[in-house]
């Protein structure tokens, strides 16, 4: 089992670098204010000395500076941490098996898919398409799922492997038609660090978002 977060293909640097990085440049950054504002007293006007309320509000100014940089370093640090704390929140995924709606992966074996019929439903059929949305094929389904499709058409031609968008259209007795989406299991191979939250890798080539998951077993 594997959990990996995506990087980039230039490494940038963490939280702990960055933050010593910044740190160095702030103490370099005073030792050069105070030589600065040494050299200022030495050298001011005897007959006119600067005020020393102006001294206060130098040293003001670049200790507000210097709580901006380490509050900065605080919120990279926290954001990093947040993003490995996703990945662990859902480490105990890998191995099991998820319920995701979606395109349907067939492989030459009965893939075992879920759906709900309407309570009003008086018939159903299972509408298979390819990903671009043309239907292939329809057959009938005499009551909810789950139900182990084969990917054999009606004339008995069986679908090439590769991912397959299903779903399922009833009528009611007025004539009314609804179309459902239909889920499948696939097991969670590898949990990834995304843009938006955690992305789950499953076993049939997919990746979906954590969100997407609607239900989960044992694999």
């Amino acid at each position: 089992m594997e959990i990996t977060a995506q990087t980039p293909t230039t490494a940038a640097p963490d939280a702990s670098t960055t933050t010593a990085q910044s740190s160095s440049a702030l103490t370099s950054d005073f030792d050069t204010f105070l030589k600065m504002l040494t050299v200022q007293m030495q050298n001011q006007d005897p007959l006119n000395p600067i005020d020393s309320a102006d001294y206060a509000v130098q040293l003001a100014t670049f200790s507000g500076v210097e709580q901006q940089v380490q509050t900065n370093d605080l919120l990279r640090s926290l954001g990093a941490g947040g993003s490995l704390g996703g990945l662990a929140q859902h480490a105990d995924w890998v191995g099991m098996q998820a319920r995701t709606e979606g395109p349907v992966t067939f492989a030459g074996q009965p893939v075992q898919v879920d759906y709900e019929l309407p309570v009003d439903a008086v018939s159903a059929e299972l509408v298979v398409s390819d990903t671009g949305g043309q239907e292939l094929y329809r057959q009938p389904v005499t009551g909810p799922g789950p139900l182990a499709w084969d990917g054999l058409s009606p004339t008995g031609g069986q679908l090439l492997a590769g991912p397959y968008a299903l779903a399922v259209e009833t009528r009611n007795a007025s004539g009314r038609t609804e179309t459902g989406p239909v889920s499948t299991y696939a097991r969670v191979t590898e949990v990834q660090s995304g843009s938006d939250g955690p992305m789950i890798v499953l076993d049939n080539g997919t990746t979906v978002s954590a969100d997407s998951i609607t239900a989960l077993r044992d694999g």
